[in-house]
Parts: C-alpha cells; structure tokens; sequence
C-alpha cells in the first residue's frame, strides 16, 4: 500500500477534527472556545502490522504513534500547547519564570499583613481584588504590578519587599486528558446506584441535560472570568463520577457539585479561580472532589488543597499525561491528594501517563467512553478520566464508613499491578475496571485513515 501523502492526510483530519474529535495530547485548555492545539486521533490501518493509535497535531505537522512517543516528544507537545497559547493570548496570558502560563498582570498573595500591602503600595502595585476563600480559611489578595512591570519581575519586587510573605503567580492549569471520538447513545451496564453521596468537581460546566446525567442533582457555580462555559471535558468527567441511565458511572444518581474555573475567556483555569471553587465547596461540606487538572507548583492552590484536607475532605487528581520523564504536575503531587493514572484495556498504563512516588492508584483512562456535551458519547483517553472513576469510588463508599476509611478500603481492594507492592508507575494498583465502558459498547466511531 502506498504512503498517503501528509498533505492528504492533513487535509482529512481538518475535515475530522470536530470539537467531539479533537485532542489535545498533554491536556487542553477548555476556557478557550476551542482547543488550542487539535490534534485528531483515531485508528490508523498499516499494511501488514496490527492497527495502531496515531496522533496528529495539523499546527506543527506532526504525526506520531501516540503508543511510541518518547517522553521528550511528549514534554514537547504540551510545551507547543503552552507556547501556543501565550503567544494568541498574550494580552490576557504571560509566561511565569519556567515559562508556566499565568494569568497577566496577576500577583496572588497570600495572608499579606497590613505593613505588607502598604509597603506593595508604595512600590506602585494595587490592589485588584480579594479572593473570597472563608469556605477553607484563607485569605486572598490579587495584586496588580506597575505599568509596564511583567509578572515575574512583579513577583521578584514583591518578595524582596517581604521575604516573609507568601507571594506566586496566578498559575493557569490545564485538562488532563481529551476526547478522541464520537459515539452514539445505546444502553450500557450500571453500577449499583448511589442516593445520598455528594461529590465536588473542579473543571468547566457540564451539560446536566445530557441523559447519562438526569438522574444525579448537579449544581454549578462559575468562578472563572466570564461566566459558566459547558464543555466536553467537565461533561465526560462528570458523566464518569455520577453517570446512570444508559451509561455507567462509579457513583450513578449521586449530588453532584461543579465548580466551573475556567468560563469562556483564556484567562481561565487560575489558580485563584480553583482555590474559589474548592471553598465553595468545602462550604458546601463536599467530602470528596475530583480534579482533572494539572500545572505547575502554586502556592495559594497549595494551601487551598492542604485546607480541603484539614477538615476531612479527600481530594483526588489526575497525574497529567506528559510522559514518564516528566516533573509532578500539580495538585496530584501535593501531599494528601490521591493521583491516579491511567490505564488501557489490557490493563496496560498508559505511555503518556506521569511517573512517581506521587502515583498512589490506577483507573482506566482509555478505550473507554464518557458523555459528551454535544449528547450521545465520546471515546476518551487520558488520566483526567482515571480519576473521577476513583473520586465517585470513594465517594459511594464514603457515606456508610467516612472518606478516609472508604479510600483506605478502596486501596486495600486494588489490585497490584507492575512490580510488588507500591511502585511509582501504578501505585498500589488498579482499582474501577470493571467501570469502563467500551466504546464498541454504546457505537463509538474513530476515524480510520490509512497510514504507510
């Protein structure tokens, strides 16, 4: 079979690539009405070798075996994704010191005592606004630097004015995990029903009309600029936590609160709007929330985690999908919070997924479907949706025995994958894969393209 030309094969992905068909390898950036960096995924048929997933990216011509990625290669792609989007939102986004998005013109200081703020004053920064956090005892300030002074240079100001406060970027964090195909609705298998149990999430909004996600109470509340914004990612994590009907999830008709952080604007995802989210619904007594999320080390989304934990909450998070060479990503490398990978049907991890002592237990992450905004399903793939199986786990367990004792089970329950014991690619094992849904299941379509 002749090679199809990349330019063909360009061209049929850009016909593909409908926001139920794109993908973001490393995470998206759902605040941004469309995905900054598409990439189309689907099954691409070899001439005498076994069927293989490809990835393409059609804004860098690249075209990989997601299965074959070196560790490098994948760094790479979430760094074009960050370099995209500070290079078309450079009005709203600049780059913090490791070249992290952040929020512009943005300082986040935490606690700043009254010598501190007048001091920050006198050097010409403002005060743009508190952070309203009294669901987790904090306090908040966002500082906006001088005219013409960059958010690094801001920070450095700051800290040399007060060595003693608590001063960081507004980081901006990104989704971990991306649809891949479309699938229509048919009936799938269900877990035992979970009335009563009530979970967090911290994405964008779901589309609580979708059938898989009538049957739980869902309630949301936007904290990111510009208001609510439904995306595919919030709908099929939420689907995964509390989805019924004709599709299962790990806590199906359970009480669902969404904190949307990320709204319509590229300003979205904040660390500021995340800690917002996770006080309203520490106010709201949610014991378990989940986060497929990821970005770098922030300090106020930090203490905002360590507060959750302080008063009994179990925050669960997705390791990213940066390859098994890269740094933790943040908050599942925080202490206390439960990062989950992914895995594929046979059981395998993930290629992409993180690596470390962070890794705590392993969900399914692909070959699987979840509901999407636009109705029916989407394939998926990716740690985000790992996570929201063991976080709606946790959960349907929590209200008989508290959140401790039911994710100190739902470890003892995992089975040991990789080498004895705990290890940093599995962590103590697999849980929830009996969950997944195969997307032959409920009739997801790929895309099928004819490779060398």
């Amino acid at each position: 079979m002749p090679p199809v030309a990349l330019s063909s094969l360009a061209a049929a992905l850009a016909l593909a690539a409908t926001p139920a068909a794109a993908q973001l390898i490393g995470g998206g950036l759902p605040g941004f009405g469309g995905p900054p960096l598409a990439g189309a995924v689907g099954q691409v048929e070899t001439a005498g070798r076994s069927t293989l997933r490809k990835a393409y990216d059609p804004a860098e011509g690249l075209f990989a075996t997601a299965g074959e990625l070196s560790a490098q290669a994948l760094a790479d792609l979430r760094r074009r994704t960050v370099e995209r989007l500070l290079r078309r939102h450079a009005d709203r986004v600049e780059a913090d010191d490791t070249g992290q998005p952040a929020v512009r013109g943005e300082i986040l200081a935490l606690a700043p005592s009254a010598a501190a703020l007048e001091a920050a004053r006198a050097a010409g920064f403002r005060v743009a606004r508190r952070a309203d956090l009294d669901g987790l005892g904090l306090s908040a300030t966002v500082l906006a630097p001088p005219a013409g002074m960059s958010a690094r240079e801001a920070v450095r100001r700051l800290r040399a004015l007060d060595p003693q406060g608590d001063y960081d970027f507004n980081h901006l964090f990104q989704a971990a995990g991306a649809a891949v195909g479309r699938a229509a609705v048919r009936r799938g298998a269900e877990a035992p029903s979970a009335p009563g149990v009530r979970l967090g999430l911290v994405d964008g909004s779901a589309a609580a009309r979708h059938p898989a996600l009538r049957g739980a109470r869902i309630t949301q509340r936007a904290f990111g600029p510009g208001g609510a914004r439904v995306t595919d990612h919030a709908t099929a994590v939420g689907s995964l936590m509390v989805g019924s009907g004709r599709f299962r999830g790990a806590a199906p008709g359970a009480e669902l609160f969404v904190a949307d952080v990320y709204g319509p604007t590229a300003a979205g995802g904040s660390a500021e709007a995340i800690a917002s989210g996770l006080s309203w619904l520490a106010q709201n007594r949610i014991a378990v929330v989940n986060i497929s999320l990821v970005g770098p080390p922030n300090r106020l989304l930090q203490a905002a985690v360590s507060a959750m934990a302080a008063r009994g909450a179990i925050v669960v998070a997705a390791v990213g999908n940066d390859g098994p060479a890269a740094p933790p990503l943040y908050p599942a490398a925080y202490p206390g919070v439960v990062a989950v990978t992914a895995v594929d049907a046979r059981r395998n991890v993930l290629p992409e997924a993180g690596r470390g002592e962070q890794v705590d237990l392993a969900a399914p992450g692909s070959d699987m479907a979840a509901a999407s905004a636009q109705g029916g399903y989407l394939a998926v793939r990716g740690t985000s949706f790992a996570a929201p199986i063991v976080a709606g786990a946790i959960a349907r367990q929590a209200v008989a025995v508290g959140p401790q004792q039911a994710l100190d089970a739902l470890r003892r329950s995992a089975v040991d994958l990789g080498r004895p014991g705990r290890d940093p690619v599995y962590g103590r094992g697999l849980v929830g894969f009996e969950l997944r849904t195969e997307p032959a299941q409920v009739g997801a379509r790929g895309l099928a393209l004819r490779g060398p």
